[in-house]
């Protein structure tokens, strides 16, 4: 069966489709991001222990995608996903009843169990029905849906609560998220290179310790791991600089902050693109030198400077996770579904460990703290990417088309 090329009516169904499955997806997820400053005046909790409305979410999506990516290879790619969307934006309404911020997080686990079914499939969606030569577009254009679904729950956040309330804002989300499910559900075209297996536990554990004894593979999860870790610490504690002396700024400010996001739409398509003609590793290393400096121009005094440094920093790791993002599926040799999710446990997995621990810094050693984290995660990046190899790309045309696809690909 042929695969899905540029420029077709079904590519652009499938990117626009993977667009507002991502949108919702992260809008959802990050949402609580802006609130984290309400949440330690209104229930009286630290900013590390405010972290884990974002932290414990992510670390139990990053556990619950290995499960959904291998579930995935069994009942296939599209219910599950559909299922998720609607699911989870249903679960964002019943946050905003939460009476106690141990409520709150007990809504935000199950977010975090539900969310997984799209970013632990899409992916190997992408990599199963795109053309090859235009997988790298493809996932730099759904990627660019994670920026800005990240940044519109953020905005709608930030506003709402500005005006009316942070529950309001919540019930706000969850409704825009239905809507973008359904749209989802009608476009998304529906899978033709999918081929179902039996669910075989001991053979899917099996496959996913393949992955991780790769050591290309696990390279690349470290880079997830260390990308992420720093784009939500600097996020995370970048608003409590920001409605301290000597800013003083809204929770709408705030908010809107992340239309600085708008940069990642752009850097992550623009780098998809740059993969086809140049090395992945040098493009990487691009994406992860403008992130650190940006995190060093966010050191100094003054706002507008300040900001500046965050939407270098947001254009570098845009850039960066797209690179990374489709690096997975072109070096794994088989169930690309788990492959994928194992980047996401890392990339998660980081989120968790990095946005929580960078509130210790923030604590001890105020923003340098948080930046000086960052810098030493980013400097990391560079020994860790080193002997990583380029998978060999198929040209584009007729003849790809009689190819092997992309899940039987060899390294």
């Amino acid at each position: 069966m042929k695969y899905i090329e540029q420029g077709t009516r079904e590519f652009r169904r499938a990117n626009l489709a993977l667009f507002f499955g991502a949108f919702v997806t992260y809008a959802i997820l990050y949402c609580p991001q802006p609130l984290m400053p309400v949440f330690s005046h209104e229930f009286g909790v630290s900013p590390p222990v405010a972290s884990l409305a974002l932290s414990l979410t992510t670390a139990v999506l990053a556990v619950s995608m290995l499960v959904t990516g291998s579930v995935s290879e069994v009942w296939g790619r599209k219910p599950i996903m559909v299922v998720a969307l609607f699911l989870s934006s249903v679960l964002v309404i019943g946050t905003a009843c939460s009476p106690s911020f141990g409520v709150l997080l007990f809504w935000r686990v199950l977010q975090g169990l539900v969310l997984a079914g799209l970013p632990a499939i899409a992916m190997a969606y992408l990599s199963e029905e795109i053309h090859p030569h235009y997988l790298g577009l493809a996932i730099g254009m759904y990627i660019s849906g994670n920026s800005i679904g990240g940044m519109a729950g953020r905005i709608i956040i930030g506003t709402v609560t500005d005006y009316f309330s942070w529950r309001l804002a919540l019930v706000v989300v969850g409704v825009c998220g239905l809507a973008a499910s359904f749209f989802f559900w009608r476009c998304l075209p529906p899978s033709r290179h999918f081929r179902p297996r039996r669910l075989r536990v001991q053979a899917l554990v099996h496959s996913l310790w393949q992955h991780v004894r790769n050591r290309s593979l696990l390279r690349v999860y470290l880079t997830g791991f260390l990308l992420m870790g720093s784009f939500v610490t600097l996020f995370n504690y970048i608003t409590y600089v920001l409605v301290a002396p000597p800013f003083n700024l809204s929770q709408t400010f705030v908010g809107w902050l992340f239309i600085i996001y708008l940069v990642g739409t752009f850097s992550s398509t623009w780098m998809g693109q740059l993969e086809a003609r140049h090395h992945r590793r040098r493009v990487l290393w691009s994406g992860v030198a403008i992130m650190l400096a940006g995190a060093l121009i966010t050191l100094d005094g003054h706002l507008l400077i300040k900001l500046f440094g965050v939407a270098v920093f947001t254009f570098g790791f845009f850039g960066a996770h797209s690179i990374a993002s489709s690096w997975v599926v072109l070096l794994a040799t088989h169930d690309k579904a788990q492959a994928s999710a194992l980047y996401l446990f890392f990339y998660y997995l980081g989120s968790s460990i990095a946005g929580t621990l960078g509130g210790v810094f923030w604590t001890s050693f105020g923003w340098l703290g948080v930046i000086g984290m960052i810098s030493l995660f980013l400097v990391g990046l560079f020994g860790i990417t080193a002997g990583l190899a380029d998978p060999g790309r198929q040209p584009a045309g007729p003849v790809a088309s009689r190819l092997s696809p992309p899940a039987e690909r060899s390294v």
